[in-house]
């Protein structure tokens, strides 16, 4: 299984930018996927998770400001970022709960390479 992100850049304060996030492999459905972002030297930290069912949750940090979305038909979650802050800056990474599609049928977790977001005046 492997989860693919795209949409990073460098942008100016105020800006904003999509983050899509892919899922493939022997995928039978996917529980949750959240986005996490790192900062050098410092824990991963949770932004925003979405759940099969359409709950979504943010960190205080982006709420009103950022908005997570999925497809669970083609096993895509999206992130939506906008008035972008230079406290932003960081990797951000895709991940995945996911049911795998092959005996033993075991929840698995999965994450991307990670996409850079760099907020600078």
């Amino acid at each position: 299984v492997q989860l693919a992100e795209s949409g990073g850049g460098s942008v100016h304060p105020g800006e904003s930018l999509r983050l899509s996030c892919s899922a493939s492999g022997w995928i039978i459905s996917i529980r949750k996927m959240d986005w996490y972002r790192q900062v050098a030297g410092k824990q991963r930290e949770l932004v925003a998770g979405t759940s099969e069912d359409g709950n979504v949750r943010y960190a205080d940090s982006v709420k009103g400001r950022f908005t997570i979305s999925r497809d669970n038909a083609k096993k895509e979650v999206f992130l939506q970022m906008t008035d972008l802050k230079p406290e932003d800056t960081a990797v951000y990474f895709c991940n995945a709960d996911y049911l795998e599609m092959r005996p033993p049928y075991r929840y698995l977790e999965a994450w991307g390479q990670g996409t850079l977001v760099n907020v600078s005046s």
